[in-house]
């Protein structure tokens, strides 16, 4: 039982501090996963990383130190406590312990102790218990975009309720697929009947042991199962048109892909022939396995056809097409694009076969095209196709003046053929799976996930998926988010064993079945428009990753899978699938095809946050991954549009901005993650329902606050959190932006209102005196150094204009900074600081007892931190820590002031090795702090 009288809401961790560095390196990572990963079961455009999601949830719920007094009397007691969740996090977010167990049950007792901790309750300690206790006191996790899912299904992850909801079926169906259908069928034996229904056997011969079926781990078995039918069944019926290719001997090899090319009618009347509109003439650029496609024009026939070739002599070094004209191969005559255009919509664009990829021992084999190859291609013909029209978008092919109106003009007869006859299966599927003891309720699951397969096969089996030259394979239609014109194409074949072939999906699907989280609390899934429908009536905890203006355009990509899907779901899912189409109408974006397309967003972004707020949890904050479009850029030093926009939209609809975490899915220390302008790949804005009585200010209380109350937490941030550089900014915008959105307005003394725009600008100003203070805790030489790169950008200038500044800290620019310390050169009349590259490991220290300055010991650091060999890194550091003595502490200050000098500059290189110096100093001082003797001893 928990106390009558709830005490008041608590800070949660995430509005307080975050170990960003390994989130945001975890979250880089999961791009390289495709082992079980989420992402594997169906594509989905910009899903946000399963490490960041994760993290985020967990630190909303769990509660911040400073905010337990009882448990964590003094600084000391809360900062232990601090990095004690920051290292449960660190181990949280990473793919591999996603399923441990022991650490899964450490993070949900952590959220229920905080729970318990807020009504006065005790947790319970036990994991089952925990599990309980949190379905039934813990506030569900609502997303209300949640596309590809992350978010709903990390919340189950962690124990929790989950509600999602999306306007696109297809992303609703996706959703339904990770986290409310698994939990449905939890911990059943598979029905299929190679299953054992006692367990699952692992391992071979001795070793060999029986599990019980946990979590979707039978579920996965059964669609494996009857996918493996599925491909029988459609094998039995279309085989024939995938044949083998023969090789010298009488051998066969199976066909991985047959590559083509699309052609237009030459116009040269002398010429007449079939012009290929070729992009690529390489099959291979292994150096033991070197192939290209050699075109071989016939005069009598007017055709052009190609011999593979083995060598590297004579590869064209041109292609055909380009985005301003095509060349033809026989006579050499051009034509403008337009008139490719022109015959395409005539009707007169075709396609030629180029060469056959077969699978080998050790390497691909490239053989030409046969007639007989020819002849079985032509007897494919599908008994149905998706008779929709695709919108003339821009970014989709049925925008740019090809004649390819309709969805079914993206596929081969052939490919229409084998995804027709997958798709025929599944209902005997579905009989097959009752007969064999399923309840049709579960059936239907295994025909879901079989759906899936189908829709996601046809990504990789269009006329407009293509040859992937380095690894010799079929890639997805989707390679980027848009469907663009595709001139030479790959043709997969269906039953062999490669990427894109049904083999190859269902085993991602099933994987992701095994991978998903064993618990058994039950998710929630609805199609609703966000700006009008809110499922949220207990008031859940808010995370959720909104659209944002016209980055992509879901709802008309999405069609390419919602033609296949519906057919095959639309009696399991009537409500689903009752469109013809996904909804366009109602999407939330900024689309050409909208009249004032982003005043209409922006309005229903407005109406979406209204509800949300109107509906969220006043116990726990809520967060919204903020998505930024790359060409977004500063202006006066704060970025412009769509940052203000989200941040205004927030504070209209009663929000108090109370954090804002920069979330990168990048290697954070890539030259261009930490240049100018370069933007992390989404913020995570921290918010809570302002009061509606909240007060009002002038614009001068307004800076007065920011002035009282960003250098503390710009401390605490900087030496405690040890946040890099690059991200110093971005997390002191939620700083500024908790005065700003407190205030139920600010205002000039005219009465004017403070924008948004002006308040960013204010709060850049607060971090620039932020860290001139720290400039000023410098030793004299460092500051003359500072000063002097900062009025003269390369380091050089006039020696009258060095002696003055060098007289104003009482410094000698002969004899200190230029003999004793060496910082700079004077040589006829002029004076120039060294670079970065001056500071190198043999360079000579300051004379014996002489501190080094913490310009020197910093660049030294710096130096070493952008070197490859093993003098570089952390150890290459600890010399010159050990010099800097009692300044070593300012070192740190002033690598972050270069990085911000650099950074500002757009001189990205430099800017990388003073962040780099910066987040590695924990290490740096630990190292420091060891005795020789026991580094020696390693």
């Amino acid at each position: 039982m928990h106390a009558a009288n709830a005490l008041p809401p608590r800070r949660k961790l995430i509005e307080v501090d975050l170990p960003l560095d390994v989130i945001n390196a975890e979250s880089a990572r999961e791009k390289s996963i495709r082992h079980g990963h989420p992402s594997t079961l169906h594509l989905w455009w910009a899903r946000r990383p399963l490490a960041a999601c994760r993290a985020v949830i967990f630190a909303s719920l769990v509660d911040d130190p400073a905010d337990c007094p009882e448990e964590f009397p003094d600084l000391d007691a809360q900062r232990a406590e601090r990095q004690r969740l920051h290292d449960l996090i660190q181990r949280l977010v990473k793919w591999e312990n996603g399923n441990d167990a022991p650490l899964l049950a450490a993070a949900r007792y952590e959220i229920a102790r905080s729970i318990a901790r807020s009504r006065g309750d005790t947790a319970p300690a036990d994991p089952a218990a925990v599990l309980e206790y949190l379905n039934r006191e813990a506030k569900p996790i609502y997303d209300p975009f949640c596309g590809g899912g992350s978010i709903p299904l990390e919340a189950q992850r962690l124990g929790l309720r989950a509600i999602g909801s999306d306007l696109n079926p297809v992303a609703v169906l996706i959703t339904k697929a990770l986290i409310e259908l698994p939990p449905k069928f939890a911990n059943r034996p598979p029905v299929n009947p190679d299953a054992d229904p006692m367990g699952l056997t692992v391992g071979r011969g001795r070793n060999a042991k029986k599990i019980p079926w946990r979590g979707a781990a039978g579920l996965a078995d059964d669609v494996r199962y009857y996918g493996r039918k599925m491909r029988e069944w459609a094998y039995q019926r279309i085989g024939h048109l995938y044949p083998q290719a023969p090789l010298p001997g009488g051998a066969a090899a199976t066909v991985i892909a047959w590559l083509w090319a699309r052609t237009v009618p030459c116009p040269n009347p002398a010429c007449g022939v079939a012009m290929p509109l070729m992009r690529n003439w390489q099959l291979s650029t292994k150096k033991n396995n070197l192939h290209w496609m050699k075109p071989v024009i016939d005069r009598d026939s007017q055709s052009v056809s190609f011999v593979v070739q083995n060598h590297n002599r004579g590869i064209p070094k041109s292609e055909t097409v380009n985005r301003n004209s095509a060349t033809c191969l026989a006579c050499n005559g051009a034509v403008t694009l337009a008139y490719v255009r022109q015959q395409a919509r005539g009707g007169k664009m075709s396609e030629i076969m180029t060469c056959v990829v077969a699978k080998g021992d050790r390497n691909r084999i490239f053989m030409s095209i046969t007639p007989e190859t020819k002849k079985i291609v032509s007897r494919a013909a599908a008994p149905w196709r998706p008779q929709q029209p695709m919108p003339t978008t821009a970014y989709l092919v049925s925008g740019r003046g090809y004649g390819i109106t309709h969805w079914h003009q993206l596929f081969t007869e052939r490919q229409l053929t084998a995804l027709t006859t997958f798709s025929d299966t599944l209902a005997k599927v579905k009989q097959l799976a009752i007969h064999d003891g399923a309840a049709e309720e579960y059936a239907n699951a295994v025909v879901t996930y079989l759906a899936l397969a189908v829709s996601k096969m046809a990504d990789s089996n269009s006329s407009f998926s293509t040859y992937h030259l380095p690894r010799e394979n079929v890639r997805s239609v989707f390679a980027r988010q848009a469907i663009p014109m595709v001139w030479d194409f790959a043709e997969g074949n269906p039953f062999a064993d490669a990427a894109g072939t049904w083999n190859l999906v269902l085993d991602k699907i099933v994987k992701v079945l095994e991978y998903l989280p064993d618990t058994n609390n039950h998710g929630q899934v609805h199609q609703a428009d966000a700006a009008t429908t809110i499922h949220a009536n207990n008031g859940p905890v808010i995370v959720t990753d909104p659209p944002y203006y016209d980055n992509i355009s879901y709802a008309e990509l999405s069609d390419f899978f919602y033609i296949w899907l519906r057919p095959l779901l639309r009696e399991i899912y009537p409500d689903l699938f009752s469109g013809i189409m996904v909804p366009i109408q109602e999407e939330m974006i900024a689309a050409p095809r909208f009249a004032n397309a982003e005043e209409r967003f922006e309005s229903l972004l407005g109406q979406s946050l209204r509800l949300i707020r109107e509906r969220c949890s006043p116990e726990f904050p809520s967060s919204i991954f903020y998505a930024y479009k790359q060409q977004e850029q500063e202006r006066d030093g704060v970025t412009s549009t769509g940052w203000e926009t989200m941040l205004t939209a927030l504070v209209n609809a009663g929000f108090q901005i109370v954090g804002t975490w920069p979330m990168r899915t990048e290697m954070s220390n890539r030259a261009n993650a930490v240049a100018a302008n370069t933007l992390a790949s989404s913020v995570v804005l921290v918010c809570r329902p302002r009061p509606e009585n909240a007060p009002v200010a002038n614009r001068g209380e307004f800076i007065a606050a920011l002035g009282r109350e960003m250098p503390p937490k710009l401390d605490q941030l900087t030496r405690e959190a040890h946040i890099a550089p690059v991200d110093l900014r971005q997390a002191a915008i939620g700083m500024g932006m908790a005065v700003y959105s407190r205030y139920g307005s600010v205002a000039t003394l005219s009465g004017e209102p403070v924008t948004v725009r002006q308040a960013l600008m204010a709060i850049n100003d607060a971090v620039d005196a932020y860290l001139r203070q720290q400039a000023g805790e410098l030793d004299s030489e460092s500051r003359f150094c500072l000063d002097w790169l900062q009025t003269h950008p390369k380091g050089q200038g006039d020696y009258g204009t060095a002696l003055n500044l060098a007289l104003a800290y009482n410094l000698s620019i002969d004899e200190r900074l230029a003999q004793t310390h060496r910082l700079l050169q004077a040589r006829q009349g002029t004076v120039s600081l060294y670079g970065l590259d001056d500071y190198h490991t043999d360079r000579a220290y300051p004379p014996a007892g002489e501190e080094i300055t913490a310009w020197e010991c910093c660049l030294r650091m710096a130096w070493q931190m952008q070197i490859g060999d093993d003098r570089g890194g952390v150890a290459g550091c600890v010399p010159a820590a050990r010099r800097a003595g009692g300044r070593l502490d300012r070192v740190e200050r002033l690598a972050r002031i270069l990085y911000d000098h650099h950074n500002s500059r757009h001189e990205s290189q430099l800017a990388v090795a003073f962040n780099n110096v910066v987040t590695a100093w924990p290490e740096i001082t630990r190292e420091t702090a060891r005795p020789a003797s026991e580094r020696l001893l390693e």
